[in-house]
């Protein structure tokens, strides 16, 4: 029993807890104003890099929207204020935007850092929860990310105001991907690894190209595209005519020949092949062409390039071993 009782003492912390932060988050949208839409034109006016920078906790929250912009089509790096004004204030370039994060406004590092970035020409935006603070004065935008109260009871810990300030850097992140126009395939680009990778890789790079191609001609017997169907094995041949692919033979295509009767491997390919076969085109990402094999119960997709010719082909098996699937 008194187990049970510290759980749910924790467990109302808990919920304290998540209600401040959920309260700070919520508070921010009744403030956001011009001052939004100025940071954001900033940015996109910007033809360098956004530099994130702030101390400590803030400091953790800066790589965090430094890593999320930059994934979402704004490049931006971080900068810690420390090692900043002790040589690292190097890699700041006049065409560059400080995005400065103090929820006091008078972080030493930080303020020793705004002269610097004066001098070299730099706009500076800034995220602090005191809009007289030395940050705010000096930043061309501020936004103003205070809370009323810390969920640490000391009011001590960081907690409510880094959430606030994280949740603002989302805010403008997402609202930068927006005005941009970045789309799914960008977001590829940026994230060949892991399982974002994965899921957005394109058809072109999972077909198989070239000679790992089956193909027949409409003339050829039966008994040869069988034979190329078991070589290739994919459970399936293209028919070509020359460049043009004109049918697929699959083993469904086979089975209901069979059950036709008569002598299927004297038959032509182009008796027994279904005509028009599916297809794609390799820049689209292979989540896409499990969607069409699904749609369509089939199990491999041609795929075509710009130009509308036939340059590979793409399995459900390719899928599966890719981790698409």
């Amino acid at each position: 029993m008194k187990i049970k009782k510290k759980i749910d003492q924790s467990i109302k912390i808990a919920c304290r807890v998540l209600g401040i932060e959920a309260d700070a988050v919520r508070a921010l949208t009744g403030r956001l104003d011009g001052n939004f839409s100025k940071a954001v034109a900033l940015i996109l006016a910007a033809t360098g890099k956004v530099v994130v920078s702030g101390m400590g906790k803030s400091g953790i929250i800066c790589q965090k929207i430094a890593s999320t912009l930059s994934s979402t089509g704004t490049p931006a790096f971080f900068l810690h204020p420390a090692e900043g004004i002790h040589g690292d204030i190097g890699m700041v370039m006049k065409n560059d935007i400080l995005l400065a994060v103090s929820n006091s406004g008078e972080t030493e590092e930080l303020i020793k850092i705004v002269p610097v970035v004066k001098r070299l020409g730099v706009r500076m935006l800034a995220m602090t929860g005191r809009m007289d603070s030395t940050l705010a004065r000096h930043a061309d935008v501020t936004l103003d990310v205070g809370v009323k109260v810390e969920a640490c009871p000391l009011g001590l810990a960081p907690t409510a105001s880094t959430t606030a300030a994280l949740a603002m850097g989302d805010a403008l992140a997402v609202a930068l991907l927006e005005k941009k126009g970045f789309k799914a395939s960008d977001f590829a680009l940026l994230h060949p690894a892991g399982s974002l990778g994965r899921r957005f890789m394109k058809a072109g790079e999972l077909m198989h190209a070239g000679d790992a191609m089956p193909r027949v001609s409409p003339g050829d017997s039966m008994k040869d595209a069988i034979i190329v169907m078991t070589a290739k094995r994919m459970g399936m041949t293209g028919v070509f005519k020359g460049k043009k692919l004109v049918g697929i033979v699959t083993d469904g295509d086979l089975r209901r020949a069979l059950a036709k009767g008569g002598d299927i491997l004297g038959k032509k390919a182009a008796d027994v092949m279904t005509k028009d076969p599916l297809r794609i085109e390799g820049a689209v990402l292979a989540e896409s062409a499990l969607a069409v094999m699904e749609k369509n119960l089939v199990t491999s997709l041609f795929v075509h390039d710009s130009a509308g010719d036939v340059v590979g082909v793409i399995h459900m098996h390719d899928l599966i071993r890719a981790g698409v699937v």
